[in-house]
């Protein structure tokens, strides 16, 4: 059976599943919504299951890849106390790397996630990608549970706490001393809002997500690549007087936007997952790195 695509879900049933994976209609409102287009025997929850993430079939690189070491560590942070973070390096690693946080969607340190952090370090990084619902019992295995509980995080102690461990990875010994952040939806708003925070951070990769508040945006001393899909209207709309703000306070920065790609185009275990859209993003986003982060 062919992978299915973005191109073969109605743009409104598109539309309703984007709503309701940014908690702004529940499953029940989801499953209402999409009822009109449930046709030729499909129903809507079969829709909602085709729509959600497989993880096993689009795992890139297998967690026990001999080329990787992967461990889980705590890192000491004031928001919770402690963050608890999945770590991938390369295991033939001459000399100290430069050190990458990935930044999980609003569904926490899931196994896609994971794999990210893995392709990172197969470019010949430390990949650091960091549980923020740990405090809540950490990722729980299923989808709609995790942005149950991803709703009842402090988000301002969420929030210093990622400021805490990006200041962390910047001191890692292992490290070359620069630190790069790469975020998807809610994690491309923390690259954003990092970048805000982090004076010393050396480059910002944000994939849809949130602009940075604009009052903030003169402290930013990052280079940017941003990364945009081309039908994403609730963070597209921000785009325009981020930019202005960008220009104003002279940030460094680029922005992309991807032809016919939905929200979370990069993210291969969903049929929103845009194939060539997401290897060139990708492909500027590791370049970015390697410009930034080395040397």
């Amino acid at each position: 059976m062919s992978r299915k695509t973005s191109s073969d879900f109605s743009p409104e049933v598109l539309r309703l599943f984007d709503q309701y994976v940014h908690g702004q209609l529940t499953r029940r409102g989801f499953l209402d919504g999409a009822a009109k287009f449930a046709v030729g025997g499909l129903t809507a929850a079969g829709l909602l299951e085709a729509l959600s993430p497989q993880f096993a079939q689009a795992q890139q690189i297998a967690p026990s890849d001999p080329r990787l070491k992967t461990e889980f560590v705590e890192i000491p942070a004031p928001g919770y106390g402690k963050v608890h973070a999945y770590v991938a390096r390369p295991t033939d690693a001459k000399g100290k790397l430069p050190v990458v946080l990935v930044v999980h969607e609003n569904r926490g340190l899931n196994p896609h996630i994971e794999d990210i952090a893995r392709r990172v370090a197969l470019d010949n990084f430390i990949a650091v990608a960091p549980d923020a619902l740990f405090p809540v019992g950490g990722y729980p295995g299923n989808e709609d549970k995790a942005r149950e509980l991803f709703g009842q995080l402090d988000q301002a102690k969420t929030r210093e706490d990622f400021v805490a461990t990006a200041r962390y990875l910047k001191a890692l010994p292992e490290g070359n001393g620069k630190l790069g952040v790469v975020g998807f939806c809610y994690g491309g708003g923390i690259a954003n809002f990092l970048a805000t925070r982090v004076p010393d951070l050396n480059a910002a990769v944000p994939f849809y997500g949130s602009a940075a508040p604009l009052e903030d945006v003169p402290k930013i001393k990052s280079p940017l690549l941003i990364q945009f899909a081309a039908t994403d209207e609730r963070i597209n709309a921000q785009w325009p007087a981020y930019e202005a703000a960008l220009k104003a306070a002279n940030v460094p920065y680029e922005a992309h936007t991807y032809p016919g790609t939905q929200h979370g185009f990069n993210n291969d275990t969903t049929p929103r997952y845009d194939e060539a859209a997401a290897k060139l993003a990708w492909g500027r986003t590791i370049g970015f790195f390697n410009q930034h982060l080395r040397g």
